[in-house]
Parts: structure tokens; C-alpha cells; sequence
């Protein structure tokens, strides 16, 4: 079980990634944007990562590596994005990035204070089963509400 955190995507979200963190350590064809920090207790690096909706395209005309700085300057300026959010995106998961053990609440504190808002949920996950999920529907579920259905109690 992995401890986590999840925001569901909103304009306030990737503008205070933005903000925060600045451009994606890493992106993905598949629609995914990457951070890794050393955010969370006692400096463990955590991977925040903005996971695509279900049967993510990329927006005609951008490139994979643009699609974040593109949309967080275009709603920070309050421009309309290159595509809307909820065909985009569905939320952001922050979690140790090496399997450090941590608790839930210690991992929340610190998730909020580096991104300065409070997730929508937190707790323990289990990743295995909603990759594997994913991987078989070729991507046409949505990780974000996987992830929240563990949480629920």
C-alpha cells in the first residue's frame, strides 16, 4: 500500500503547479506531467503526478512537452487553454517517488504545504491493480477516480 494524495484537476490546481513548481520534470505521449521534489517529510522526494483523463489526445498543434506550460500560462492570463480541462486532465497524485515509508497524515502536511492547497483526498493505495486496469484498457480508464475509489471508506 502506497500512501497518497489527490486533487481533482481544476484551473486553481495546475496554475498553482505552475507557480510552484514550474515546467514538468518529465511528460508523457500518453498525457502524464511529472515533478519529482523533495517535498515531503524529512526531505523524502515525492513524484507529483497529473494524471491524464481516459482516452487522452493531445491538443492539436502542441507539442507533448508544451501541453502543461501552455495550458497553466493560458489560464493564468485567463485565456481559454488549448483544449479544456476535463479532456486534458482529472487530477494530481502526489506519493514517495522511492517507496519511502511515510504515514498518510505526515505526507498530507507536507503535500499542502509545498503546493498550497489541501488535496481533495488522502490515504493508502494500491497502485498495482489500477495500473494493471489501466494498462488493459489501453488507457480508457481514469486513474484519478481509481485511485479515489480506494480512498473512500
Amino acid at each position: 500500500m502506497t500512501p497518497t494524495c489527490v486533487w481533482r484537476v481544476s484551473p486553481a490546481l495546475i496554475v498553482a503547479l505552475d507557480r510552484r513548481f514550474g515546467e514538468p520534470f518529465d511528460t508523457y505521449v500518453n498525457g502524464s506531467q511529472v515533478w519529482l521534489r523533495p517535498d515531503g517529510p524529512n526531505d523524502i522526494t515525492i513524484e507529483w503526478r497529473l494524471h491524464p483523463v481516459a482516452g487522452y489526445r493531445r491538443p492539436p498543434g502542441v507539442g507533448t512537452s508544451e501541453v502543461f506550460e501552455q495550458v497553466a500560462y493560458a489560464l493564468a492570463s485567463g485565456d481559454d487553454p488549448a483544449a479544456p480541462l476535463d479532456r486534458l486532465w482529472d487530477g494530481l497524485e502526489a506519493f514517495p517517488a522511492y517507496g519511502d515509508e511515510v504515514e498518510p497524515a505526515p505526507l498530507t502536511a507536507a503535500a499542502t504545504a509545498a503546493l498550497g492547497l489541501a488535496p481533495d483526498a488522502a490515504g493508502l493505495v494500491d497502485h498495482g491493480p489500477i495500473g494493471d486496469t489501466w494498462e488493459r484498457s489501453q488507457g480508457g480508464i481514469s486513474i484519478i477516480e481509481e485511485v479515489l475509489r480506494q480512498l473512500q471508506p
